[in-house]
């Protein structure tokens, strides 16, 4: 299928973003131990990374590599590299359900994300650790004492930054380069079939998390699922600008009608009674929204929209977006 013009526009936009991923691949390559403990990476030569806790030397081709959020297994899914270790969320089926189950079998689950099992990990003689320091920044010390170490500053908003790190660090830069161009031009094609730029920039948007134990999030512009939003150029309804940090703008069940904009999507997060999903979706409230009497509420997994935070997720975002909003 031909590119469309709007496609070739964003892939020659994403020069300059590919450009820097080439750059910062070109760390040093000599031989050492880097930061890690592992007799794998001891005998590798090696490349110096620029991460959140400084520069750290790693292999030039990891081979057992573990990651510790979704975000850098999706990262690793997408550039060809299966991780020997990964951490699960809370959800019940462990990894999440969008990756196809033939790149995570054999994976080994290696703890629930936020309290990894550190003695597993070493286990498995990793030669690479991915993750970041929000989710892993205290436990830094000991995970750098079993492999290198590459962690990010933060997850979800800046997850495109992150990946050219996570590419970086796998030693898979023109691979990522080409998976950016890629991304880039399904927008392109995600922006035409919605009528262009004019259009989409015309149709508002939200967002909207169920989560068991908080408050309802009515998602902003500093998040993962917002980036995308915004890269095919679609319309955020003024609440958004609410959002504590760009991040989410918290409302109960008695104000969800503030969720309302031209299009809906909701993803829910543990139980659907307990995070408050299953009343707030049958109460009059919201039935009366616009979105909700003209059939534009769309309900979304949330293990894709929310959790994945990677470019495998993405294009199936971007899917789903488009068979959503021409419907």
């Amino acid at each position: 299928m031909p590119t469309p013009p709007a496609a070739r526009l964003l892939v020659t936009g994403s020069l300059a973003v590919t450009a820097a991923l080439t750059l910062t691949s070109c760390g040093s390559s000599d031989s050492g131990s880097g930061s890690g403990g592992s007799a794998s990476s001891s005998d590798a030569k090696t490349h110096t990374v620029a991460t959140a806790m400084g520069n750290v030397k790693v292999p030039v081709a990891p081979k057992r590599v573990v990651v510790l959020d979704t975000a850098e297994l999706d990262s690793a899914l997408t550039l060809g590299v299966k991780p020997v270790g990964a951490t699960h969320t809370g959800t019940e089926s462990g990894y999440p359900s969008y990756l196809p189950k033939e790149k995570v079998a054999g994976v080994e689950d290696v703890g629930e994300m936020m309290t990894p099992n550190l003695e597993a990990i070493a286990g498995l003689k990793p030669d690479l650790i991915l993750t970041s320091k929000i989710r892993h920044g205290d436990k830094y010390d000991e995970l750098s004492k079993i492999a290198p170490t590459v962690m990010t500053e933060n997850t979800g908003h800046p997850w495109k930054e992150n990946f050219q790190v996570h590419a970086n660090a796998l030693g898979k830069v023109p691979a990522a380069e080409k998976v950016i161009a890629g991304y880039d031009a399904h927008v392109g094609e995600v922006t035409e079939a919605l009528g262009g730029k004019k259009k989409a920039a015309a149709t508002e948007v939200n967002m909207v998390r169920f989560v068991e134990g908080a408050d309802i999030r009515i998602y902003g512009r500093q998040s993962y699922i917002a980036t995308i939003l915004a890269d095919v150029g679609l319309g955020r309804p003024a609440i958004v600008d609410k959002a504590k940090d760009g991040f989410s703008y918290d409302v109960s069940p008695e104000k969800i009608d503030q969720a309302d904009a031209d299009v809906v999507f909701h993803s829910t997060y543990g139980d659907a009674e307990k995070s408050k999903q299953k009343q707030t979706v049958g109460s009059g409230l919201w039935k009366s929204m616009g979105a909700v009497k003209a059939g534009k509420v769309f309900p979304v997994e949330d293990e894709l929209w929310i959790q994945g935070i990677g470019y495998t997720a993405a294009d199936k975002i971007l899917d789903e977006l488009q068979a959503d909003l021409t419907k």
